[in-house]
């Protein structure tokens, strides 16, 4: 979860690292630092806290170099502090480092009895020390690095100067990605392409197990078993405005208002806007699938969890969805014929990576749905679908979501037609309703008085609940998941008709109950669950549409009502997230918490 950034140079690196560690620091803001070498020294400037606090640090003592490393973290081993901040250096060696040495207390127990002292409380110090080990035993910079990779196990990107060897750097990458620039008479290294975007659109990604030997004028490159290996310079196009506020307080709100433009791109590359036909980069062929188990973590598994709704009731095909963390672990038997849809908007999320992994060893067809092309999850699947969200800054999720939701509502109508199961008119319904999904958002994006409204009525609360009923009850669990994200109020979505099972014990006169109710096979149900929050003295606020107010009215529900488009099975749980993301946002600007990068969470999890 940690951000890592190289540069040599031809030119003083130290800021300009800095820099590029600015447009890392969603993936992890404990604490951060850089390293340069310099005439055969090691310069070191670290900081804890956010970047701010490295600026200021480098800014009272600025160092030297052509040749730098930097890295911003996510505390996993050790507090955040200046001691545990990376670069971790010796004599003879400065490392950064995204992942974890799961054997790190191991091989700290035995350099320890060589006689090395350690400083700080992480398993990355054991990286400086291993090399530095070898490097005393006589070993040449190259020979002391490729012996170290040999002793980590776990999953790491490492980064790493060694005093002797100017001019160079050495990299490695297993389970936790890293991406290698070219420019002119510079070289540079990135945990994404983002972070590379203003300096070079010459890209080549680090396969599996590879490390290399980097110098400002080229880059040779291992396999896993030492061999040397060409790797394909791609030409990526990233427009580096996008990790710019644009004008917005937060990058948060500046991403929920892209959503019509990143919802249009994303249909529109599914779907022909003139001939209302699909369009799809690849052939799925749904007709030899016999059932689906769709897998990913956070937000992206309640993607899946709309998606299992369409599937079944309008492809007739069944789903299962599971969170990947847990589906590694349940060595559940998947079925012959069967496919495994995996969701990631980094396509590097570690639990849903090694998921995937274990399903191509049982035979499943592979697909996948990712924001990031050429992420290690694009290049495993036997088929990839890409969301056109552009990068996403702020830690809570928002356009990349709709964009997940908007390709699965596709794929779904995908199925259905060449299952049979929708007729041609049928079928073009749903695509004009897609069509139409960026013209809807924009509507509920004029609205936001009403939802500063709600937030004030939630921003004394200690705990709220969500509720919904059918494609409405993911949508209520991923606005809770929002709410406690940014605002740290707690939060729980529940299907509204468990109410009575449980959760309808917590309902007081301070508890406020978000209820999510469009206009289907659902809503009067719905409605008799927020009589029940209401008859217990709850505070309600249900998100409706026309035909829910005057359900409300009628039958004098007293409740504060936010009224929505009228929607369509495929596109109300699009439509109802915009709402729950505003909601979310203005109750976190009234509590005065931090909307971009809220405490204890990083954007990218690439640790276990």
């Amino acid at each position: 979860m940690c951000g890592i950034v190289g540069i040599l140079g031809n030119k003083p690196v130290a800021q300009r690292l800095i820099d590029g560690l600015k447009r890392l620091e969603y993936r992890g803001y404990d604490s951060a630092g850089i390293a340069t070498l310099e005439s055969g020294l090691l310069h070191v400037c670290r900081a804890q806290g956010k970047l701010v606090a490295l600026q200021s640090a480098f800014d009272s003592s600025p160092i030297i170099g052509n040749l730098g490393i930097g890295h911003t973290r996510w505390a996993t081993h050790g507090v955040p502090s200046e001691v545990n901040a990376h670069p971790h250096v010796s004599s003879k060696v400065a490392v950064v480092h995204n992942g974890i040495i799961e054997n790190y207390a191991h091989l700290k127990e035995a350099l320890i009895k060589k006689g090395h002292a350690f400083v700080s409380q992480t398993d990355t110090e054991v990286v400086t020390h291993t090399i530095t080990d070898y490097l005393n035993q006589g070993l040449s910079p190259f020979d002391a690095f490729k012996a170290s990779l040999k002793d980590f196990h776990g999953a790491y990107a490492l980064a790493i100067l060694i005093k002797d060897t100017p001019d160079t750097l050495f990299v490695a990458r297993r389970g936790s990605p890293l991406v290698v620039g070219f420019g002119d008479g510079e070289t540079y290294i990135g945990s994404d392409a983002l972070v590379l975007a203003p300096w070079t659109k010459q890209l080549c990604y680090l396969e599996e197990g590879d490390y290399a030997i980097l110098t400002p004028e080229k880059a040779m490159f291992y396999n896993e078993y030492g061999q040397s290996v060409d790797r394909p310079i791609k030409t990526i196009s990233i427009n580096a405005d996008a990790v710019t506020k644009g004008g917005y307080d937060h990058f948060m709100l500046k991403e929920i208002f892209e959503q019509p433009t990143a919802v249009k791109e994303t249909v529109e590359s599914l779907i022909d806007p003139v001939s209302e036909r699909l369009k799809l980069p690849v052939d799925v062929d749904w007709n030899a699938i016999t059932k689906i188990t769709m897998v990913a973590c956070g937000t992206s598994y309640f993607s899946t969890a709309v998606a299992k709704y369409w599937f079944e009731m309008i492809a007739k095909l069944p789903v299962e969805v599971d969170i990947a963390s847990e589906f590694r672990y349940r060595e559940s038997p998947l079925p012959k014929g069967g496919a495994a849809l995996f969701i990631s908007q980094s396509g590097e999320t570690i639990d849903t990576l090694e998921a995937m992994k274990q399903a191509k060893e049982m035979d499943q067809t592979t697909i996948v749905v990712v924001n990031v092309p050429e992420s290690s999850m694009d290049r495993l699947a036997d088929y990839s679908f890409h969301t056109k969200a552009g990068p996403e800054i702020g830690v809570a999720s928002t356009k990349a979501f709709t964009c997940q939701l908007a390709v699965l509502a596709t794929l779904c109508l995908d199925a259905a037609i060449k299952r049979g199961v929708l007729s041609d008119v049928e079928a073009k319904e749903y695509a004009q309703q897609l069509l139409n999904l960026p013209n809807e958002i924009y509507g509920i994006l004029q609205k936001e008085s009403d939802y500063q409204q709600v937030a004030e009525t939630l921003k004394p609360a200690r705990d709220a609940l969500y509720l919904g009923r059918g494609t409405s009850f993911p949508i209520a669990m991923e606005g809770a998941l929002k709410l406690k994200e940014i605002s740290y109020i707690h939060a729980e979505g529940y299907a509204a008709g468990e109410m009575k099972h449980g959760p309808i014990a917590l309902i007081d006169q301070l508890m406020p109950v978000i209820v999510l109710a469009p206009f289907d096979k659902w809503m009067v149900k719905t409605l008799s669950n927020l009589q029940e929050v209401i008859a217990r003295g709850g505070i309600a606020i249900c998100f409706t549409d026309r035909i829910g107010r005057e359900h409300i009215q009628k039958d004098q529900i007293p409740t504060q009502i936010v009224e929505m488009p009228m929607t369509h099975l495929m596109t109300a749980p699009i439509l109802y997230a915009v709402p729950m993301q505003l909601l979310s946002y203005y109750t976190a600007l009234l509590r005065g918490t931090d909307v971009d990068q809220p405490r204890n969470l990083a954007k990218s999890v690439t640790v276990e």
